[in-house]
């Protein structure tokens, strides 16, 4: 088993940052993909990032490039998500999530690709 706990979400201005965490335990595997979701009120849950835990290649939806940036502590079992200048749009619960299989090109944005989710932690972005 595989548990994620989330940490750092809360309430800031537009234009503010916040750096959300999410602390791995259980099994550990160098092949890992893990990732960062957000699900805004009303609408289904989004990927957001994504970094392979060997190499640390990242990725990210459009709507986040240049001002998110995710990433992790190899010894600390914990992936992080920095998030700059933040829109009200931004509003939402964040997860992480961990994909235990074989990285794929085409459908690492898959949420039904992801094993293992964490509890969520809300990002409110105040106008």
């Amino acid at each position: 088993q595989v548990q994620l706990v989330e940490s750092g979400g809360g309430l800031v201005q537009a234009g503010g940052s916040l750096r959300l965490s999410c602390a791995v335990s259980g099994r550990t595997f160098s092949t890992w993909t893990m990732a960062w979701f957000r699900q805004a009120p009303g609408k289904e849950r989004e990927f957001v990032a994504a970094i392979r835990w060997s190499g640390g290649s990242t990725y990210y939806v459009d709507s986040v490039k240049g001002r998110f940036t995710i990433s992790r502590d190899n010894a600390k079992n914990t992936v992080f998500l920095q998030m700059n200048s933040l829109k009200p749009e931004d509003t939402a619960v964040y997860y992480c999530a961990v994909d235990l299989g074989t990285f794929s090109d085409w459908s690492y944005r898959l949420e039904g690709r992801y094993d293992f989710w964490g509890q969520g932690t809300q990002v409110t972005v105040s106008s």
